[in-house]
């Protein structure tokens, strides 16, 4: 075999059957392996980017690993935004890159670069062959990597002479070590957290999106309903359990549900399943920690005591140490007060969708009802429109919630939400993805558009369309005495986004009243086997909640 063949072999042993990416001259040689593996379907995508976030879109729907491919010099620096967007995230994508030929290395050659060096800090591992022996190895390696304990992306960069020349193949020699059982002090360290649960008068669990890329949704679930313990969960923990489950109080963070962020505020013992603590989480620091005692769940020991110090920090595998931890028998109505707090913040900060104007959070609330109990998913960009969907969606099932969390990139929506609808696709499955995305993230990969129409993916692609970068112009205000620059597009000709959508061939529609949108969304749900874009244009206007800067999570800005 040469190296490309080579590399095609493994995948197939990997189990890939997509892949996305964008061809030139470096890669071309595994483009032509490609054309011989009928059981892997190579996706073309307009922008290298947008192939890294489909691949990314791909993982976070399936749990297998997301695989992009692109060629050297632009094509692989192209990759790097959706590269550290998986990384930030904890999504296990292979990247694999062509480079020039091994003799030319170092010499400023045409398309030359060294994206080792340039990925290095967002990515688990990188590989560059110069030696053909060890392809297949590093291959298998990556694979291995990108999904094992804290996942994310690993990148081959592979010279063409390699992908060309002749390459050995052998079969795969790894064997998995057994996993052993947890030892005397970890099982100890868990019954003194079961003890810590037990005496907490006000406790409250926040899952982050470890509590679903860790597969333990089942098992948090029923470590909430063991000690009745209230859920909150972070951006990126959306779907880790059901949004209709009665101890779940909703978003939580910057933009978070009131009676989420009271939760939180008022809790003296916060479980963290799978979360990093973020800034966007916690607000203050100091003034989130004051008083209040942290467990602290994740795969990732490195993550115990980052942000939050001296907490009872439990590294390992979620769902042995939720058993371990649910060992403890509860004191039955021991949090009988601590819920009527809650019922009180509920009913207070309750949402109110009665408008007489079309607006996002209405929408949201429309969708979620219109799609109880079918088959669908979501995705979205990053600003305004992300929060108001985390707020007023409600997502029931883990792998349905697509966003850019840790690294917040505008554009990433909609190629995550064609690389989710491909994997539906590929596993025979009828889920749909719903894509919300504002007018400044569709203007960055929105041509995307044209290989949803290529390939009729059926998803509903929403744009927000409210002429400005909202929250830019929303930080503007709290931040900046509202000196508004750089964030408001006054045109004497608006861009009619859904004359842009049709032009490739979708049906797009502009809507502008709550009848209009119901109209539109009712029609895209009926009319399931192609694309819908739905154009949303509103007026402009502020998320609500929204915390102070510097201030206690439950301390908001008052808009009026």
């Amino acid at each position: 075999m040469n190296g490309a063949q080579v590399v095609v072999k493994c995948l197939e042993e990997q189990g890939v059957d997509t892949l996305f990416g964008y061809p030139g001259g470096m890669i071309l040689p595994l483009y032509d392996a490609l054309y011989d593996a009928k059981d892997i379907n190579q996706i073309l995508t307009t922008h290298e980017q947008n192939a890294a976030h489909a691949a990314d879109g791909y993982a976070r729907a399936t749990g297998k690993v997301g695989v992009c491919i692109a060629t050297s010099g632009p094509g692989a620096t192209n990759l790097v935004t959706g590269i550290a967007t998986a990384f930030m995230d904890s999504i296990p994508v292979v990247a694999i890159t062509g480079q020039v030929d091994t003799n030319l290395l170092g010499r400023d050659s045409f398309q030359e670069t060294d994206i080792l060096d340039v990925t290095m800090p967002i990515t688990k591992h990188n590989y560059k062959i110069k030696d053909p022996k060890v392809l297949a190895a590093s291959v298998r390696e990556a694979f291995r990597l990108a999904k094992s304990g804290r996942p994310g992306p690993v990148l081959i960069d592979i010279p063409r002479n390699i992908l060309l020349g002749e390459t050995p193949f052998y079969e795969d020699d790894y064997v998995e070590r057994e996993k052993n059982d947890p030892d005397a002090d970890f099982t100890i360290c868990a019954a003194e957290a079961a003890e810590v649960i037990c005496s907490a008068k006000q406790p409250v669990i926040i899952c982050g999106g470890g509590a679903t890329y860790s597969g333990a949704s089942k098992e948090v679930v029923e470590f909430a309903e063991h000690y009745n313990l209230p859920i909150v969960y972070t951006l990126m923990g959306i779907g880790s359990v059901p949004r209709s489950h009665k101890n779940v109080l909703g978003f939580s963070g910057m933009h978070g549900r009131k009676a989420a962020n009271n939760a939180v505020a008022n809790a003296d013992l916060v479980i963290s399943l799978g979360s990093r603590f973020a800034d966007r989480q916690t607000g203050n620091l100091s003034k989130y920690t004051a008083g209040t005692k942290f467990i602290h769940v994740d795969i990732d020991p490195a993550e115990i005591d980052k942000n939050i110090p001296s907490s009872i920090g439990l590294a390992g595998d979620m769902k042995v140490i939720l058993k371990l931890l649910m060992r403890r028998e509860p004191v039955a109505n021991r949090l009988d007060k601590w819920w009527k707090k809650i019922a009180s913040w509920r009913e207070e900060y309750a949402y109110d969708y009665n408008v007489t104007r079309l607006t996002v959070p209405w929408a949201m609330n429309h969708i979620a009802k219109a799609t109880k109990d079918k088959e669908f998913a979501f995705a979205t960009d990053v600003g305004q429109h992300q929060m108001w969907c985390a707020l007023h969606l409600r997502v029931e099932t883990p792998r349905t919630w697509f966003t850019s969390g840790g690294l917040g990139t505008m554009g990433f929506g909609l190629p995550a939400a064609m690389g989710a609808q491909v994997a539906y696709r590929a596993q025979g499955s009828k889920r749909r993805v719903v894509c919300v995305s504002g007018d400044g993230g569709i203007k960055m990969t929105g041509n995307e558009l044209f290989t949803v129409a290529r390939l009729n993916l059926p998803l509903i692609s929403i744009i927000v369309n409210n002429t400005s970068l909202g929250m830019i112009r929303q930080l503007q205000k709290v931040m900046y005495k509202e000196r508004y620059i750089a964030c408001e597009e006054e045109m004497s000709y608006p861009m009619d986004f859904a004359m842009w959508a049709s032009s490739f061939g979708i049906s797009a529609v502009n809507v502008d009243s709550p009848e209009g949108f119901a109209e539109a969304f009712a029609t895209a749900m009926a009319e399931d086997d192609r694309p819908h874009v739905i154009v949303m244009n509103i007026h402009r206007s502020f998320v609500e909640p929204m915390i102070k800067g510097g201030a206690r999570i439950n301390e908001f800005v008052d808009f009026k």
